[in-house]
């Protein structure tokens, strides 16, 4: 898999003429916040900064002689020690500055970054791999564009970095690894989740993963038959009836079992290659971009990237991507509709543009019953599910909602722990009884309604009362702290923070979650 990163990255020791640029990343022009080897390029800096002060915030290049690389990037933080300051800083400096890299026409940067020791809070624990995410962020080449468009395959040949928190060489070659395990998840969320509705057709999703795993420890299983998911996941079915054969269906089961298991993880991702609104159609203008409404699955076919790649120890990761296009058509599902999900759960349509928690719901269904018969399990959905959330908390921001179980043990305030140190920020809300009331059935035809029909982001509590649909119509209301089996079980709404369109997507929050699996 490392073929997909497209480059050479290392870790360097010294200025070397493989490299022709340098890239400074930090908040101070201060020579030993710096390897040694760098001073003289820090106090160039340092000096140009007393005679012009808004290098200081401001990104800036310099020609240098007498030099092994004769060009000099320094690309400031600003400030670190407010209230409201966070790591983010170096990941969007380290983006400008291999920004400014690229227009220059260079090929092989390196990258500096200053150390973290004193810096003012944990917050900036994981510095050097925030600043390098960020400048593999810019690197990154979109999948149709390497397929199509050869010559451009990769933005540059090799990246080096240096920091002063790398005490060896060994050190440096670990944290390599590391950095290209995590890389390579984000280049296949990307890739999967950027990709336009055709590249990116279920069963194409479907073929980039089975052949990205094929031959590894990551064992994959694709669920393609149409009777099948009427009986095994009738809510799935009734989003995919209406699409043509290119755009059928696809249940992607993926898992990943380390030594000696400690903990399980089950992901379930909504995968929904385009969204048409189906019989609730878009209108307005608000359909285009809907091809990014595949992040969530995208995001986990990702974490098995990096779960491939450096096989941590102590954890199991089972995930069922939920690939479909919500299409419009004669045989579309309509509102009114009434369901029975694999739970036995009957659900009455209430409106066909929230069609990803019925994607999801009964893949969320058969994780609960494998998950009764793992070891320590805890169950994810994971879907760019409302606009509510963006309104909610804006963008770039994942939220997280725990069922009791997953609450008792501060699931959720542990992940946004680790998301605030790398650059993968998390708000947590709430399951009330209100977001139960609210998709409880209205008469005696129906247990529960999928969803009113108004938009997420002009409905109150429109990112959570989704998460309780999923809980009631899947059976895993039968697994709360109530019961004699609970089982923890977070929902995470990642609208907001998949990235903008047009734009890159961000993968987010695959780094905050391989963490958690103790990836690296």
């Amino acid at each position: 898999m490392e073929q997909l990163l497209g480059f050479e990255l290392e870790y360097a020791d010294k200025l070397d003429s493989k490299y022709d640029a340098v890239v400074i990343v930090g908040e101070k022009s201060t020579a030993d916040l710096y390897p040694a080897f760098s001073y003289s390029l820090v106090n160039t800096v340092k000096e140009a900064a007393k005679i012009d002060k808004s290098l200081n915030s401001d990104v800036s290049s310099y020609c240098l002689s007498e030099q092994p690389i004769t060009f000099l990037v320094n690309s400031p933080t600003g400030p670190l020690n407010r209230d409201y300051d966070d790591v983010r800083r170096f990941e969007e400096a380290a983006k400008k500055g291999i920004q400014k890299v690229l227009k220059s026409g260079k090929r092989a940067p390196l990258l500096l970054v200053q150390d973290s020791a004193n810096l003012p809070n944990k917050r900036y624990s994981e510095t050097l791999l925030v600043t390098l995410m960020g400048a593999l962020e810019a690197l990154y080449v979109p999948i149709e564009v390497r397929e199509d468009v050869p010559a451009k395959k990769s933005k540059i040949d090799r990246l080096g970095f240096s920091s002063v928190e790398i005490k060896s060489k060994e050190k440096g070659e670990q944290f390599t690894k590391a950095t290209k395990g995590i890389e390579i998840g984000r280049i296949i969320a990307r890739d999967i989740g950027g990709s336009d509705p055709e590249r990116m057709a279920p069963l194409k999703v479907a073929k980039y993963v089975s052949d990205l795993f094929e031959n590894s420890n990551i064992k994959v299983k694709i669920s393609d038959d149409r009777n099948e998911f009427v009986t095994d996941y009738p809510l799935f079915a009734a989003v995919d009836r209406c699409s043509m054969e290119r755009h059928a269906g696809r249940i992607i089961y993926l898992e990943y079992t380390g030594e000696n298991v400690n903990t399980t993880y089950m992901l379930v991702g909504k995968g929904v290659t385009y969204d048409t609104g189906g019989a609730d159609i878009k209108a307005g203008g608000v359909m285009a971009g809907m091809h990014r409404d595949k992040c969530g699955a995208a995001t986990i076919a990702g974490i098995f990237g990096t779960l491939s790649y450096l096989q941590p120890k102590g954890v199991k990761v089972v995930g069922r991507l939920a690939m479909v296009r919500n299409s419009v058509g004669s045989d579309a599902y309509v509102a009114d509709e009434i369901i029975t999900s694999a739970a036995g759960c009957r659900v009455r349509v209430g409106n066909t543009d929230a069609e990803g928690r019925m994607a999801m719901t009964d893949c969320l269904y058969h994780s609960k019953q494998q998950a009764l018969n793992e070891v320590n399990p805890h169950l994810m959905t994971i879907a760019t599910l409302t606009g509510h959330a963006i309104i909610a908390v804006g963008e770039a921001y994942t939220i997280m909602l725990d069922n009791g179980p997953a609450r008792e043990i501060k699931f959720a305030d542990s992940v946004q722990a680790l998301g605030e140190n790398l650059a993968n920020p998390i708000e947590i809300s709430t399951l009330r009884r209100e977001d139960y009331n609210m998709v409880a059935g209205r008469n005696e035809y129906e247990d529960v309604i999928q969803c009113n029909n108004a938009a997420s982001s002009r409905t109150p509590r429109g990112h959570q009362f989704p998460a309780a649909f999923m809980v009631r119509a899947s059976g895993m209301d039968g697994h709360g702290i109530d019961s004699e089996k609970p089982l923890k079980y977070t929902h995470v709404d990642i609208a907001g923070s998949s990235g903008p369109y047009p734009g890159i997507p961000t993968a987010a929050p695959l780094v905050a979650l391989v963490k958690l699996m103790k990836a690296f």
